[in-house]
This record gives structure tokens, sequence and C-alpha cells, in this order.
């Protein structure tokens, strides 16, 4: 049997006690245990997704713990879905120390939705984005906004153009894109909160690649039969791993740094790519722009040295 991803995280002396944290994605996962977890270090845990029965039974599974948890569900497709659920969490919480944006998916078929936008960037990074920029003003001092990205962004564009068409599809293509997006994300958002003064951190979080998960059925026929069988190949991880790295992101003292991509629980360097100021720049001016929102924590050139998304 795995180890707790408290456990695995080396956390299990971190007191949550009194923080509330925001897990997308916790109904199943890596999410479901990192929710978990959390609630063992004293959290309070606001459960999401779309399945209410399974997010009701994560919140029994709390309860049972003597944590205290509540269960919001969204589709991620939806903005107005998306700003429902921040709506809600404002309402029912004094505030928020831990967003975990977790939430994400790999699609067989490209489709567009929400706002006229491919399926796999709408729900892994759109939905992220405007999720914490209306949350922003929730967080409390010495928060932290930890997303789930992935190894599966090296090799990627961001091609902003192509997130509104569906012609030529590829589903990694479409993932790998979506993660990239979600460092850049992360670290612009970094750098937004530095410039303002924002005692927050935000960092990316790649959690291994999970035999069973969404990513491995994706891989070509032969392997991903074979992976499924013995459910374990060298350089993957379980489920508890993936939980432990978004849990040591969220809560351990070696995660304080801003900014940071993880690879599992090691700070790690990602694509060129998704080091370029300029690309995370016109990521979150373009972001806003297809929500048809105001750009969150707008800023001028002297602040990122670049210019300005908005």
């Amino acid at each position: 049997m795995s180890a707790r991803p408290e456990v695995l995280a080396r956390v299990t002396d971190a007191d949550c006690t009194g923080k509330t944290a925001l897990v997308t994605g916790s109904t199943n996962g890596i999410g479901r245990l990192a929710a978990l977890a959390l609630g063992r270090l004293g959290a309070t845990v606001i459960v999401h997704g779309r399945d209410d029965a399974a997010g009701r039974a994560v919140v029994a599974e709390l309860d049972e713990m003597g944590a205290d948890a509540t269960l919001i569900s969204a589709d991620f497709t939806d903005p107005d879905a998306v700003r429902r659920l921040a709506e809600t969490v404002r309402d029912r919480t004094d505030g928020l120390d831990l967003l975990l944006n977790n939430a994400g998916g790999l699609f067989s078929e490209g489709r567009l939705v929400g706002v006229g936008v491919e399926q796999t960037f709408h729900v892994n990074h759109l939905a992220p984005y405007l999720l914490t920029a209306e949350l922003l003003n929730h967080l409390r001092p010495g928060g932290r906004v930890v997303t789930t990205a992935s190894e599966a962004h090296r090799g990627a564009t961001l091609a902003l153009d192509a997130v509104q068409e569906v012609d030529d599809y590829s589903s990694m293509g479409a993932y790998s894109r979506s993660k990239l997006a979600n460092i850049l994300f992360a670290a612009e958002l970094a750098r937004r909160l530095e410039a303002r003064g924002r005692d927050i951190t935000s960092s990316s979080v790649h959690p291994g690649f999970i035999p069973g998960s969404q990513f491995w059925r994706f891989m070509p026929g032969p392997l991903a039969s074979l992976f499924g069988l013995i459910g374990w190949m060298p350089g993957t991880a379980s489920v508890a791993d993936g939980a432990a790295a978004l849990l040591y992101a969220a809560v351990s003292d070696g995660a304080e740094a801003t900014g940071r991509y993880f690879s599992r629980q090691q700070p790690t360097t990602p694509s060129t790519a998704a080091q370029d100021p300029d690309a995370a720049n016109r990521l979150w001016g373009r972001s806003a722009e297809l929500l048809g929102m105001e750009v969150p924590l707008p800023l001028d050139s002297a602040d990122t040295g670049t210019t300005p998304a908005n």
C-alpha cells in the first residue's frame, strides 16, 4: 500500500489548522488524495469537481477524519460556472490560504467550448486563470497558488492563434500546449504578485506520469495496453506520489520561493519556451481578452521589463 502523500512529501509536521484550501479536480486521482492529506493536516478543505456523487464521497471521507469540508461543483468548460465557484468560495469563507489549480483533462476529440476556445486549453488554462483572478483579493497574505502542469510541456509552442480552432486536432499537441500555458501562467502570476507587493507565492508542478491517467490512455495503442496491464514502468509515479508533489508545493517550507516549476518535489528548469517572459505576458493579456475581462494585476513596462499586456 502506498504511503500517504504527506509522508511522501515529508510534511507530516505541517500544521494547516485555521487554513482554508480549495483543491480543484479533487473528486478523484491526485486531487482527491491531496485534499484528504490537507484535511489530515488540519485544513478546511473545499472539494471541487463535476461529479456530485464523487464529491460528496470525498467530503464524507474528510468529515470522518474530523476535517471541515464542503463541496462546490463547477464545469470548467463554462466561464460563468467558474465565476459562480469563485463567488461561492468568497461567500462561504473569510479568506483562502491555498488554491490548488489541479483540475484538467486530455480529450480525444477537438471541440470548441465556453468562449469559443479549444476544450483542452479552456479547461486546463483559461478556467484556472479565471478562477485565480476571481479569488486574488480573497487570498490571504502568505497564501500559495499551485498549478498542476506537466513535463509534457517540453517541445510545445504557445501558438495562441491555434486555441480557437480544432482543424487537424491533436489531443497530445493540445494537452502539451495547455501544460506550457500552465507554467507560463504560474510564472507570470508570481511576477505580477511580487511587483504588486503581494505576499502570495505561485508555483507549477509536474506530478509525474501516472499509469491509468488520461495521459497514458492517449499513448500509442501497444504502449497504453502494456502500461495498463503492468500499472507501472520506470519513471512513472503513483497517484500518491502525484498528490505528494502538489502537497509539497502547497505547504512545504522548501517550496516558499515563488515562480518555481517543480518536477515532483524538485525545483526544475522548464523548457526554453516556458521561460519566455514575453510569451508569459502575451498569454496573460490574451487570456483576459478571450474571457472578455480586464487584465488581472495590471502592470506597466517598468514592473515587468516587457511590453504591457494591457
